[in-house]
């Protein structure tokens, strides 16, 4: 029987506990309500449900795949508990209901420690009820971008993606585009994308929605459920490229293999959109030919490090002329005006705000500088589990440099075996990561963090290295809805409490041979002895994803 971990467990017992008692479920739902993917090994078809009963409110809806065990359903609990997604408070329930006795029987040994009630029932009607309606109110996915729009919006979509105007302007760089049609007079265009985080354009139907929310976002902090609150009450249109490999539904651009866009609308009263309407297709077209034209037409003041002041107007091809005319309808005009203007004010504005509301350097735990490019790109990252006879071989060969653990912050008892992070790349990069580590002073710790990309909906942890110098080395970021990252990560836990908190770090060659992803002690080079810690140990706080400002 796995148990959580004791950092999992104190994290959650500061949570409030509530008097209500929640009913959970895992139920396999039918195959026409699955998305089926020919190229994935196997395809979610597992619901799992937690709801409060005595509010009736749903605190979490996860799919996950058929073949995943009863974890799944203490990951989804933590997550219903720390994480609602019905916009209620964090909390631990005092009991929860379960009809499955296996289920029941392995969450009492799994949550004994967070001090949880769980009692079997034959019958949940509450969760009977929302699993018919989801049955019954099935339906067949409606298309995002009506036809006559598609292909226009995806060729515009990538012109502004060859463009690449988030290296021309920073997210406080504001391009206001005036159409005055569809309803809409001005766009507020932000541009994320300056820091290789998330690419795509926000585009504000007012300059008071764009404030608000940038107002919002800072005061939040590093509150994932307030950052969420406020990125769904912005008023806005919005595009998002995600670059990939993964074999994703979606819209893909013209010639650039694996860079998927995704469009839609976000409103207070709506929340977040998918399905555009004609007038909102057309709007996006004119608005991105529009960026295209302004950034090819000034490229050379937008290099500049300081924004200027710029205005260009520009007469684009109405894309409603494309549509059926409709009988006795006014006569459409073949193109549309439009102006794109600078805001170097309002950039300076933001600026100013930002800088005043960020928390000050001296004030509060200081935040550590987070090396994001100290891995080779294509190493692999593999979590493993050290025997101790190939411990003392590391240990005692010439070839390989050995660093012993820097500091012991506690005694230790002997340890059978390590939980080990391998980075395999090429032989020259390797031997260059170890000088910099080197450099640091060596590598004293192995943490990983949780974190949060609200923009996605996405929780994941992030694996660390700490040097000598109180240094942060990012790994590698592992997603909490991947069952393979969840398994590596459950596995390297249990590992860190049989060693007593001790750890390695390896790093080895020959990623391109015969010992890819399996690297013997000839390919190894070096061998670094740390400690395993907690965030807490490290003062770190759950980290946020793609909007912090970057003032460069």
């Amino acid at each position: 029987m796995q148990h959580l971990s004791p950092f999992t467990c104190r994290r959650l017992k500061r949570l409030p506990r509530l008097t209500s008692v929640w009913e959970g479920e895992r139920r396999r739902l039918p195959e026409s309500l699955l998305e089926s993917d020919d190229d994935a090994p196997s395809s979610p078809g597992d619901c799992i449900l937690w709801i409060d009963g005595s509010q009736g409110m749903i605190r979490t809806l996860q799919m996950v795949p058929s073949e995943t065990g009863h974890e799944a359903v203490v990951r989804s609990l933590i997550q219903a508990i720390e994480h609602p997604q019905s916009g209620c408070e964090p909390a631990r329930p005092r009991k929860i209901v379960i009809k499955d006795r296996e289920l029941q029987f392995f969450l009492r040994g799994a949550l004994q420690e967070l001090e949880i009630e769980v009692e079997h029932a034959r019958e949940l009607p509450l969760i009977d009820d929302i699993f018919d309606h989801l049955i019954q109110t099935e339906e067949p996915n409606l298309p995002s971008i009506p036809d006559a729009y598609e292909t226009p919006l995806i060729d515009a979509a990538n012109r502004v993606w060859e463009d690449a105007p988030w290296y021309l302007f920073t997210e406080q760089d504001i391009l206001a585009i005036t159409l005055n049609r569809w309803s809409v007079e001005t766009l507020y265009v932000s541009i994320l994308g300056m820091a290789d985080v998330e690419y795509g354009l926000l585009l504000y139907r007012s300059l008071d929605s764009l404030r608000q929310f940038r107002q919002r976002a800072l005061a939040a902090g590093q509150s994932p459920q307030e950052l969420q609150q406020a990125f769904l009450d912005q008023n806005c249109l919005f595009i998002n490229f995600e670059p990939s490999d993964r074999a994703v539904e979606g819209l893909y651009l013209p010639g650039e293999e694996g860079v998927r866009c995704d469009f839609g609308s976000l409103h207070p009263l709506e929340g977040l959109r998918t399905e555009l309407a004609d007038e909102e297709a057309a709007t996006l077209i004119v608005a991105l030919e529009a960026c295209h034209r302004f950034v090819n037409k000034n490229v050379d003041a937008l290099t500049s490090d300081i924004l200027q002041a710029i205005k260009s107007s520009f007469r684009i091809a109405n894309p409603m002329v494309a549509k059926p005319a409709i009988a006795d309808a006014p006569k459409t005009a073949k193109t549309v005006t439009v102006t794109g203007e600078t805001l170097p004010e309002i950039a300076t504005e933001l600026i100013q705000e930002t800088e005043e509301m960020s928390p000050s350097p001296g004030l509060g735990i200081p935040l550590p500088q987070l090396n994001g490019d100290t891995v080779p790109d294509g190493a692999l990252i593999l979590l493993t589990e050290l025997p101790t006879e190939l411990m003392d071989d590391l240990r005692t060969a010439r070839r390989i440099y050995h660093q012993p653990l820097l500091s012991e912050s506690r005694k230790f008892r002997k340890a059978t075996a390590w939980p080990t992070v391998i980075v395999q790349t090429s032989r020259p990069k390797a031997k260059l990561l170890i000088e910099q580590l080197r450099s640091h002073g060596g590598v004293t710790a192995v943490c990983f963090n949780p974190g949060s990309d609200p923009f996605n909906q996405q929780l994941f942890q992030l694996a660390l290295l700490q040097t000598q110098d109180e240094s942060l080395h990012l790994l590698h970021e592992y997603e909490m809805d991947n069952p393979r990252h969840v398994t590596a990560l459950d596995k390297w836990q249990d590992r860190q409490q049989k060693s007593q908190g001790r750890c390695g770090i390896i790093i080895a060659a020959g990623a391109t041979g015969a010992a890819r992803g399996q690297p013997t002690i000839r390919e190894m080079l070096a061998f670094f002895e740390a400690e395993a810690v907690d965030p807490e140990q490290l003062d770190l706080q759950p980290l946020v994803l793609g909007y912090s400002m970057d003032l460069d």
